[in-house]
């Protein structure tokens, strides 16, 4: 298996990759996996489709998922075109705007966390967006190659959300912000991603980040009782201490914490053909102005341009406020 990515061959795109591909076998347990996942969360209904409903497509999304320390593993995600749903019929537009926790609040918690000596354990929730529920009626097709045998002329209505949906990350931040409060923790208002409870003088936090969370207190059977709990709720993946989130390496030493983004950065480098480049004192010129483009534009360039500023633009909020200036003034 690691020999075969080794060339580089790649994951498929389309369902229709899927039955060429080499691994065709283990890409449909991957699918039939996901289906299993979904239906088990009661995440559908089959229904006939009632007259004039915006029926949904649905896809297939494929990735080769790499973890520290961990094997390959395939992974198929099902996803909702969400492209073709209106605005007032299908989401509403303060639907769309979903919490997530600062990373200047992460930042600040951790240093919070090294000089008093918090315990701090991590957890990976499981398809996070699965959880939430939906408030509208959304119907869609049933995915390519796993139409039920005697329901094939039916839809699928959704009662839970599903990755595509425009409004799925706010459904399941209603979902877990209802949950924290049953836990006995308290979100605070100045940051929607931190939630806050006392347990006696004991004060445990809790960072979530859509489906990754950190929870942090100086007792630790209290931390621990309180991760345990929370998993009881959601299916999670207990990570134990820290040591990554969103990209960031979490280095503990004693009564410090050292933060970098130093793998995701060498995997932007080596996107960008740029692992061999000379390292830059300043990251602009001295004076620099840039000038305005009046030629023919090349889609493609614009496109990579921007892939390029809106990483860097991540780096900057994580770990390099340094170069806040220059990305800032290229974007």
């Amino acid at each position: 298996f690691n020999a075969y990515y080794s060339e580089n061959i790649g994951d498929p795109v389309t369902f229709s990759d899927v039955l060429e591909h080499p691994l065709k076998e283990q890409w449909f347990d991957s699918m039939r996996e996901e289906l299993a996942i979904l239906e088990q969360r009661h995440t559908w209904s089959y229904v006939h489709p009632p007259p004039n409903a915006n029926v949904t497509g649905t896809r297939f999304v494929y990735k080769t998922k790499e973890e520290l320390g961990q094997k390959k593993r395939m992974k198929s995600r099902l996803v909702v075109q969400g492209v073709a749903h209106k605005e007032g019929r299908d989401y509403f537009n303060n639907d769309l705007f979903a919490p997530v926790a600062r990373l200047s609040s992460l930042r600040a918690i951790l240093a919070w966390a090294a000089t008093n000596d918090y315990e701090i354990q991590q957890i990976d929730i499981k398809s996070a967006y699965l959880y939430g529920n939906l408030e509208e009626e959304i119907y869609m097709e049933q995915p390519e190659g796993f139409r039920t045998k005697g329901k094939e002329h039916m839809v699928l209505c959704l009662r839970k959300a599903l990755y595509g949906l425009k409004q799925a990350g706010l459904a399941w931040w209603r979902t877990l912000n209802k949950s924290m409060s049953e836990l006995g923790f308290k979100r605070l208002k100045s940051d929607a991603g931190i939630f806050v409870k006392y347990d006696g003088k004991d004060r445990i936090i809790v960072i979530v980040y859509v489906d990754d969370a950190i929870f942090a207190g100086r007792n630790k059977v209290k931390v621990l009782r309180a991760k345990e709990l929370f998993m009881q709720k959601w299916e999670c993946r207990d990570l134990g201490d820290v040591n990554e989130f969103l990209r960031m390496r979490i280095r503990r030493h004693g009564q410090r914490i050292i933060l970098d983004q130093c793998a995701y950065l060498d995997k932007v480098l080596e996107r960008f053909g740029m692992t061999d480049c000379k390292p830059a004192k300043t990251p602009l010129p001295e004076g620099y102005m840039p000038v305005k483009h009046e030629g023919v534009v090349d889609t493609a360039r614009r496109t990579r341009f921007q892939t390029v500023i809106g990483s860097l633009l991540y780096i900057m909020l994580g770990t390099r406020p340094d170069i806040s200036f220059a990305v800032t003034k290229l974007a």
